[in-house]
């Protein structure tokens, strides 16, 4: 098997990187392709895989292509790689709110497995939603998934609603984690403590309150009721967000961006 990755961005480069770790692939069998001088000159000094920056040299050889370029290059992609690909060829897109039918249709191909991944995938600590045209094989789809969870965990999910569905939940929740770190560094700075205090005080809290319901069963109200007392000063804290109704705001935030994520598959 040989993979190539279309795009050296952030998320390219982040599964180049997983997969070039992974007992899967040697260097020989993974490929990476990007026009930028400057992209370029960086990967030559990454010893995991082979660059190219004529698409034309790896396209042909490989049996999975990752199409990792922005959503709004896919076009002008499209148009370059049509008369290189093949039928065999399986195609997994990193593209947001770019559908199956669209690369089908785009690229000439029935093979493709569209994704939704996430910014932790940069640590190993990412999870990538997944759905597959009906042409691709069940030996296929798990050869695919096999690549995706060299960053982390990978779900399968029904259809192309849930991958955008997933982007309002774990493609943009990313930064709806930072932001509300972001509120609680703000909180301890104005409360005395120092940059770096507040850093430790605030990443080990949400580091091990992760934990902890990763170790467990229970559901994030019970932990909330085991940390909260009556009269206490959690309760005070949780009493002030259900008052401002920080919940349903948290909960109309991923459903912004679900919308979105539609939105954009319809402007295609």
């Amino acid at each position: 098997m040989k993979v190539l990755v279309i795009g050296a961005g952030n998320m390219g480069l982040t599964y180049a990187e997983g997969m070039a770790k992974s007992s899967m692939l040697n260097r020989r069998n993974l490929m990476i392709f990007d026009k930028s001088a400057e992209v370029l000159t960086t990967l030559s000094s990454i010893d995991h895989f082979d660059v190219f920056d004529k698409i034309e040299d790896c396209l042909p050889e490989a049996d999975v292509v990752f199409l990792a370029v922005k959503p709004y290059h896919c076009d002008d992609l499209f148009s370059e790689i049509k008369p290189l690909v093949n039928q065999e060829q399986i195609f997994v897109s990193l593209m947001a709110g770019i559908t199956i039918n669209k690369i089908q249709h785009g690229l000439g191909v029935k093979k493709v497995v569209r994704s939704m991944p996430n910014l932790p995938a940069q640590v190993g600590k990412g999870v990538t939603s997944y759905t597959a045209s009906e042409e691709v094989s069940r030996v296929e789809l798990l050869m695919v998934r096999n690549l995706l969870d060299t960053t982390g965990e990978s779900i399968k999910v029904k259809n192309e609603n849930f991958i955008d569905a997933s982007t309002g939940i774990s493609g943009s929740g990313p930064a709806y984690v930072f932001y509300f770190m972001q509120s609680m560094l703000e909180a301890a700075l104005k409360m005395g403590f120092s940059q770096h205090d507040s850093k430790v005080l605030v990443s080990q809290t949400f580091e091990g309150a992760v934990e902890l319901f990763n170790q467990s069963d229970l559901s994030p109200n019970t932990w909330m009721e085991r940390v909260a007392s009556k009269g206490g000063t959690t309760r005070a804290a949780l009493d002030s967000m259900e008052d401002n109704n920080v919940k349903e705001l948290i909960k109309d935030a991923a459903y912004a961006a679900f919308d979105r994520a539609v939105e954009l598959g319809k402007e295609e």
